[in-house]
């Protein structure tokens, strides 16, 4: 009998476990009025637009590790004779549609935020977040997405510029370490919490800083395509790891 591609894979990982430290992760076991129920896995051939924000100065590896991930599982999937899952679509929040990272590395964007299509899954990185916080062509943008999307998320200190768009509750979120005192000081509301690689509450996910990016990104994989192809995905990566509770 013929195993399946995504089968193997996840066999062969679970026969050789690789983990790597400090990968906590939570997930709310509760939901507030403003929390969507968990989504199912998507079916054959429904396909969820990932609207992933650049601009200048943004933390390479918190936008370039996210695309990494929904790209990877849309080829992973492929393979394995299944409609891809994701869509990724780079949304520039400046006027044009290129950027510049952090170190210098030039990034184009798809589209603008006027030109940006409805998105199930929205994700801000961090990097230089000073502007794009006080931008309110962005702040708005991010407000509309919020009521169609499935889950907003930030990476690292994109979790500032949620705060700034008025996204972020009652509910607990997370950043990179070293701003973990600065958004505790500019948001004296938020519950921000350390020791974390992400949180999930539905319909608001924030992660730890940069690399962390990338767990956030396959949890969301997992749980919106599957654990399967989440699994397989970062064995194609070669990425340390194994999902559930212990992300």
């Amino acid at each position: 009998m013929t195993v399946p591609p995504l089968e193997a894979a996840e066999r062969a990982r679970e026969a050789d476990p690789v983990t790597s430290p400090g990968t906590n992760s939570e997930t709310s076991p509760g939901t507030s009025p403003r929390t969507s129920p968990a989504q199912p896995p998507a079916g054959p051939g429904r396909v969820r637009r990932v609207g992933l924000v650049l601009f200048d100065e943004v933390e390479v590896l918190d936008a370039c590790g996210p695309f990494e991930v929904f790209s990877v599982a849309g080829r992973v999937a492929a393979r394995a004779g299944r409609a891809a899952p994701f869509e990724v679509v780079l949304v520039a929040a400046g006027d044009g549609p290129g950027v510049r990272a952090r170190g210098g590395l030039r990034l184009g964007a798809d589209c603008t935020l006027a030109q940006a299509p409805p998105c199930e899954v929205v994700l801000v990185p961090g990097g230089v977040v000073d502007a794009v916080a006080a931008d309110p062509r962005l702040l708005e943008w991010l407000r509309r997405s919020r009521s169609g999307a499935e889950v907003v998320a930030s990476v690292c200190t994109g979790a500032f510029v949620l705060a700034a768009a008025g996204l972020l509750d009652e509910r607990a979120v997370t950043t990179h370490w070293e701003d973990v005192d600065a958004l505790r000081a500019a948001w004296p509301g938020l519950d921000v919490r350390e020791g974390v690689r992400f949180l999930d509450h539905g319909d608001l996910a924030t992660s730890a800083g940069i690399s962390a990016g990338i767990d956030l990104s396959l949890h969301l994989v997992q749980r919106l395509a599957g654990r399967e192809l989440a699994l397989a995905t970062a064995r194609q990566m070669d990425y340390a790891w194994r999902g559930g509770a212990g992300a």
